[in-house]
């Protein structure tokens, strides 16, 4: 009986520590994105390029701006272990001034909560980028 209870204890175990290694890992390119300097009007949208570095399928589930001036749209599909993806922010860029934003991914990953910024300045009369 101690000899059936240890087999299936280990056996637990062992599942168990199998499941866990079964993790959606997000990598940014980069977590800043920089305009420099844009003129007022001129397109405001920009990408975040990302790869799922785990083992499991990676779901974005929710992607916020610190303000409605700022836009970010999330994909709307798992992205498998290996495969990359995007997230599009797009600012508001009949507002001129400097741009200091701060986009909230929230995910299965790893790392659950990933802050990502925008930076820059919008010019009243700049030729811009």
């Amino acid at each position: 009986m101690k000899k059936l209870l240890m087999l299936l204890f280990v056996g637990v175990i062992g599942f168990t520590a199998t499941a866990q290694d079964k993790v959606a890992k997000i990598e940014f390119k980069s977590d800043v994105i920089d305009y420099g300097e844009i003129s007022k009007g001129s397109d405001g949208v920009r990408v975040f390029e990302f790869k799922n570095t785990g083992t499991a399928p990676l779901v974005i589930s929710n992607v916020r701006s610190s303000c409605g001036c700022t836009i970010p749209k999330k994909p709307k599909d798992p992205v498998a272990p290996g495969d990359t993806g995007v997230i599009e922010v797009k600012y508001d860029t009949n507002r001129t001034g400097p741009i200091r934003k701060t986009i909230t991914v929230q995910s299965n990953a790893e790392t659950p909560t990933v802050a990502l910024k925008i930076k820059g300045t919008v010019m009243a009369n700049s030729t811009g980028k």
